[in-house]
């Protein structure tokens, strides 16, 4: 079994002596670091650093050390700083409409032990993909929506409710065909995860591959971010491309999306479950 980890992200102006600092008061507390990573934006002037320790003989008990590095580094660094732990799970509820193939591959993933998380909850706003959940005996949630979106503000009180209920700590919209109204987002500010079937930010809203295929691009991809008030334009974790033809029609071009918008919100999951993002006015830090 790995040995229980605390992980440090934070972000700050640059100036030296920091690293120092930071791994200085790990080091003097009887923690052994087994990762770091940092790095300098020049233009900004800013620091971003994520550092992991093993707790096992640390000094300062875990549910004091957000309070310590505060204390000791946020004023004078002006420091934004965010403790977490290898050995508390994130929860993680997923958001589907009508198509699969995006919570297949999640469900299969975190079935093969490839995310170490708890699924308590899936929420759609039709029934059509209650089978799956039922496969993998997750709980499954439908609020539907009516056309003139007059009971949504109803729908997500009700969401909002089930995911303070579970202790949700982020969400991921697999393909969830529904905008995420602003008091959600706002609580749970980059923690809901959108895969976008574009290149963002090319082909925004409804239908890009359509959109790509009247435009003549020889290239398609997918974009998985996180979600803002503004649509399909918050900080971008993970893209990928396919090359296409002139032979490609819509559907195909449908087809060969599917595989990349899979791949490409798994790897965003990913780091998001690794704690390895930052963020950063609007654009994402990811760590190796």
């Amino acid at each position: 079994m790995k040995k229980p980890t605390a992980i440090l992200l934070l972000h700050c102006p640059d100036q030296q002596g920091i690293i120092t600092d930071v791994t200085k008061f790990i080091t003097d507390n009887r923690g052994n670091i087994v990762y770091l990573d940092q790095y300098v934006d020049t233009i900004d002037g800013m620091l971003f650093m994520r550092i992991e320790w093993e707790l096992d003989g640390f000094l300062i008990p875990r549910t004091k050390i957000q309070e310590y590095v505060d204390t000791m580094f946020a004023v004078r660094y002006s420091m934004n700083i965010n403790v977490f732990f290898s050995d508390v799970k994130p929860r993680m509820a997923i958001f589907v409409s009508k198509m699969s193939h995006c919570l297949y591959d999640l469900l299969a993933r975190y079935k093969a032990g490839e995310y170490d998380i708890d699924i308590p909850c899936i929420v759609s706003n039709h029934e059509d993909l209650r089978y799956v959940a039922e496969q993998f005996n997750i709980p499954f949630y439908v609020w539907s929506i009516k056309k003139d979106h007059s009971n949504k503000a109803e729908v997500e009180a009700a969401e909002m409710d089930l995911l303070r209920k579970e202790e949700v700590s982020f969400i991921v919209l697999a393909r969830y065909m529904q905008i995420i109204s602003d008091e959600m987002i706002e609580a749970f500010p980059h923690h809901i995860i959108n895969i976008h079937h574009s290149f963002l930010p090319a082909f925004i809203g409804a239908k890009p591959y359509h959109q790509a295929y009247e435009r003549g691009v020889k290239i398609i991809g997918a974009t998985s971010h996180y979600v803002t008030a503004e649509l399909d334009a918050g900080p971008i974790i993970e893209q990928d491309v396919v090359r296409i033809t002139h032979k490609d029609t819509p559907e195909s071009l449908v087809l060969k999306g599917r595989d990349l918008e899979k791949i490409v919100l798994s790897r965003a999951v990913s780091k998001h479950i690794e704690r390895k993002i930052l963020t950063y006015k609007n654009k994402t830090i990811i760590f190796s």
